[in-house]
């Protein structure tokens, strides 16, 4: 009788391989020209990126008339996951030669900065002894690399799985020598942690654009470039980028006059409905202006990628209930978003400092009262008083964080743009308040305006 053993073991093994293959073997990624578009964004734990990176694919996806799909994942695995199709394209990705890519137009420029623990050497060479690390496949370790061309002794360790905001965290904590982030990323951190003290620059910002495969669909790169000159011309890329990181450095000598020039041009026309809402509130009508500036600018037809619209950006729900019919119309939304702030701090307990009041009601405008009551817990669990503002605004980033979300009872939230907006909406303010004491400022020379600027765009 004939063997069949050989023929068995034959379809056995084939069996096991075609099982193999199946549950292996990932799905190929669809043309974007079906209808969706697959984006890798920086990880959640880099909320200001990521959120920045999602509202810029967004824009680009609806200029496809597609879906965005985004993948968030971490530094060291953005570009391998990129090369293995994984996406269309990664976002945030300064321009290496490690992997076969093309690189889309710059959009962003961005300084690497050396922080450490305690005081920072004046001098690249002078790190030698310093523990110094990075994340690895970040922005900051090709930014490492260069340096180290001419400063052959400069050492460092690069660590998977983590990020720049995360070593910055430990830099503060002391738990870390030194770290490397961009302007941004400091500027952010040092909201939260104020002994981040002075920075070495590295000379050798990131020139961030968008990366795509090198074998990638040629006409997605093209609809890419011609995107990003889209949105430099029409100063949407400029807006952009305002609203996500215009806060970090206080602003600077041109966004502060930009700001004056619009209390010029535009406040005037709308000034009185401040004050109007000021009077039915009893919230200062500076405070008013100023979050109205942070949320549209004083353009009353703003309208987000989330559809919040008109001069306090409010949602349908928001509007709904405060009885606004039309959000687009300024007087109607001015009078809705002050009421619904005054409603927030109403809800807050009277024992808190009223200054702190009005700043945690400035959170929940931004993130909702569930999600500020929750970093109120969370302050309290820490040992932090959750009836300071200062405190509390150390705990709303952990919110995006699942560690932290997973056990909040809200959930995930992004804590971290409230307490940009908080903090942004207290330095317009303070501006529109100096300069309503210094009415004579447009009648000095530009020579004079910026010395009045300079102390302008400190906080008290």
């Amino acid at each position: 009788m004939r063997n069949l053993l050989p023929l068995q073991l034959a379809v056995v093994f084939a069996l096991c391989a075609w099982l193999w293959i199946k549950t292996t073997a990932v799905d190929p990624l669809p043309d974007w020209r079906q209808g969706e578009l697959v984006v890798i964004v920086p990880p959640v734990e880099m909320e200001t990126e990521n959120a920045f990176q999602t509202e810029l694919a967004e824009q680009f996806a609806q200029q496809l008339q597609v879906k965005l799909k985004t993948i968030a994942l971490p530094i060291d695995q953005k570009l391998p996951a990129l090369m293995t199709h994984k996406a269309h394209l990664a976002t945030g990705v300064r321009e290496t030669s490690d992997y076969a890519l093309r690189f889309s137009k710059t959009y962003q420029s961005l300084d690497e900065l050396v922080i450490c623990h305690g005081a920072t050497p004046d001098d690249i060479d002078n790190l030698a002894g310093r523990k110094l690390v990075v994340a690895a496949g970040s922005s900051q370790e090709t930014a490492l690399r260069e340096v180290q061309r001419e400063h052959d002794k400069l050492s460092w360790k690069s660590r998977r799985d983590t990020s720049p905001v995360e070593l910055l965290e430990e830099v503060a904590d002391g738990k870390l020598d030194c770290t490397v982030a961009n302007e941004e990323q400091l500027a952010t951190a040092r909201n939260f942690y104020p002994e981040l003290g002075n920075a070495l620059d590295l000379d050798s910002p990131s020139e961030l654009s968008w990366a795509f495969p090198a074998n990638g669909d040629t006409k997605l790169y093209d609809e890419a470039q011609a995107f990003f000159t889209q949105i430099k011309q029409d100063g949407t890329l400029r807006r952009l980028i305002d609203r996500y990181y215009g806060y970090n450095e206080r602003l600077n000598a041109i966004n502060a006059e930009a700001f004056i020039t619009q209390t010029r041009t535009l406040l005037p026309h709308y000034r009185r409905w401040f004050e109007e809402a000021a009077d039915l509130t009893g919230i200062d009508w500076q405070t008013l202006a100023a979050l109205s500036y942070q949320e549209s600018h004083w353009d009353p037809n703003a309208t987000s990628y989330t559809n919040v619209r008109g001069m306090m950006m409010l949602t349908e729900e928001t509007a709904d209930r405060m009885n606004v019919e039309n959000r687009l119309d300024a007087h109607s939304s001015i009078l809705a978003g002050a009421r619904y702030l005054q409603l927030l701090k109403e809800q807050l307990p009277l024992r808190m400092n009223e200054d702190d009041r009005l700043w945690m009601a400035l959170a929940a405008y931004n993130q909702g009262m569930g999600h500020l009551e929750d970093a109120r817990i969370l302050a309290s669990q820490s040992g932090l008083d959750p009836d300071v503002w200062s405190d509390v605004k150390r705990m709303l980033p952990l919110l995006s964080r699942p560690s932290f979300y997973k056990k909040a009872k809200r959930g995930k939230a992004r804590g971290g743009e409230a307490v940009i907006l908080v903090e942004t909406v207290r330095l317009y303010s303070d501006m529109l308040r100096r300069l309503d004491a210094q009415d004579s400022l447009y009648q000095l020379p530009p020579i004079m305006k910026h010395g009045i600027l300079d102390g302008l765009i400190k906080l008290p």
